[in-house]
C-alpha cells in the first residue's frame, strides 16, 4: 500500500515516514531529499531556493515528476512529501493520505532543536517558507495547501512522539481505509 505522509515543515513528517517506513519494510520517496539536492546543485540555502523556486517552476515540477514515477513504480512505499496527497489524488494513484499538522511554534522548536540557531530566525524562516510553497502551489498546480479534504487521516502532532502519530497511521491502514 502506497502510503503518503504531508504537512508543513517541521510537523514530524520526515520522522514519521522513516518510522513508519521501518515498522513496515517500505521504501521513503522523500520529496524534501530531492528539494534539498536541488537546492545544493544550485548552491543556495533552502530559503534562496524557495524564493528562486517561485520564479522557476521548473523546479517544483521536477521534484513532483520525480516522486510521481517513482510512487507509480512501487506499490508499497512511504511517500514522504508536502504535495505527496496531492500529488497522488490529481495522478489518481491509490494510497492511504496522512496529514500531519502541528502548531508554528511546535515546528520551529522541532527545527531549531536539529538546526541549532536562533529559535525566533527559526520561527521566522519557517513562516516565511511556508508562505512561498503555499503560493507556489496555488500558482502552478491550483492546489490550496489549506485543504485537508483529500487526505483519510490528519494527525495534529504537537502533543504526540513520532511513535504515537505512527502508531495513529496504522491504525488507520488496518482499518481499511484506502483512497
Amino acid at each position: 500500500m502506497r502510503i503518503t505522509i504531508s504537512g508543513p515543515p517541521g510537523s514530524g513528517k520526515t520522522t514519521v515516514a522513516r518510522i513508519l517506513a521501518e515498522k513496515l519494510n517500505y521504501p521513503v520517496i522523500c520529496g524534501g531529499d530531492i528539494f534539498r539536492a536541488m537546492a545544493q546543485e544550485k548552491k543556495m540555502d533552502i530559503i534562496e531556493f524557495s524564493k528562486y523556486a517561485e520564479k522557476h517552476w521548473e523546479i517544483d515540477r521536477e521534484v513532483d515528476r520525480r516522486i510521481v514515477e517513482q510512487a507509480k513504480s512501487m506499490e508499497d512505499v512511504i511517500i514522504d512529501s508536502r504535495l505527496s496527497g496531492w500529488l497522488m489524488h490529481l495522478n489518481n494513484i491509490p494510497a492511504y493520505k496522512v496529514y500531519v499538522d502541528a502548531s508554528l511554534d511546535i515546528r520551529a522548536e522541532r527545527i531549531w532543536k536539529r538546526e541549532d540557531g536562533n529559535l525566533e530566525d527559526i520561527r521566522e524562516r519557517v513562516r516565511i517558507r511556508e508562505e512561498s510553497e503555499k503560493k507556489r502551489y496555488l500558482e502552478i498546480y491550483g492546489i490550496d495547501f489549506g485543504d485537508l479534504s483529500i487526505y483519510d487521516v490528519i494527525i495534529h502532532s504537537d502533543k504526540l512522539t513520532p511513535e504515537e502519530v505512527v502508531e495513529h497511521i496504522l491504525r488507520g491502514v488496518k482499518g481499511g481505509k484506502k483512497h
